[in-house]
């Protein structure tokens, strides 16, 4: 009675580990300050161009030390922040750079989601996409998109 096949016990883990959330469920993890979100449509074209952008290494910078450092040496692209990275303290500074630089930006749900587009199985607090002629279209018109979020007071 106790024993299960080894393809019962196969099955029984995929069904466990195929626990994916949608887009509503990880909505709720997000901190307070994770303002303006990214629609699940908009999400979608982030990730595509995110996709594309990772094809050409230095077209896409990851992780808070290195996207900081680019800006700040006047690199421009589009930012990408998580929304449920914890302490919010280590990139609440971030926005308010991008503001300053001009650089649109938005925020995420998920950390692992980024990481995912980029094709890492590690997840990533912030993400810069800076153009390229492969995915030009796609990228002006996501930056125009952003352009036009609401920033928050």
């Amino acid at each position: 009675m106790g024993k299960k096949s080894v393809s019962e016990a196969d099955n029984s883990v995929a069904s466990e580990g195929n626990t994916e959330l949608s887009y509503e469920e990880k909505l709720n993890f997000i901190s307070a300050i994770a303002k303006p979100m990214a629609s699940k449509k908009l999400c979608k074209k982030l990730y595509k161009v995110m996709k594309k952008a990772s094809k050409q290494k230095t077209f896409l910078r990851n992780g808070l030390k290195d996207v900081q450092t680019r800006i700040r040496k006047g690199e421009t692209g589009i930012v990408l922040f998580a929304g449920d990275v914890t302490p919010i303290d280590l990139m609440c500074h971030m926005p308010a750079v991008c503001e300053e630089k001009d650089i649109p930006y938005c925020y995420t749900p998920s950390r692992a989601d980024l990481g995912t587009a980029m094709g890492v199985k590690r997840g990533s607090v912030m993400v810069m996409i800076r153009p390229h002629d492969d995915y030009k279209e796609l990228y002006n018109e996501l930056h125009e998109e952003l352009k036009q979020l609401p920033i928050p007071l």
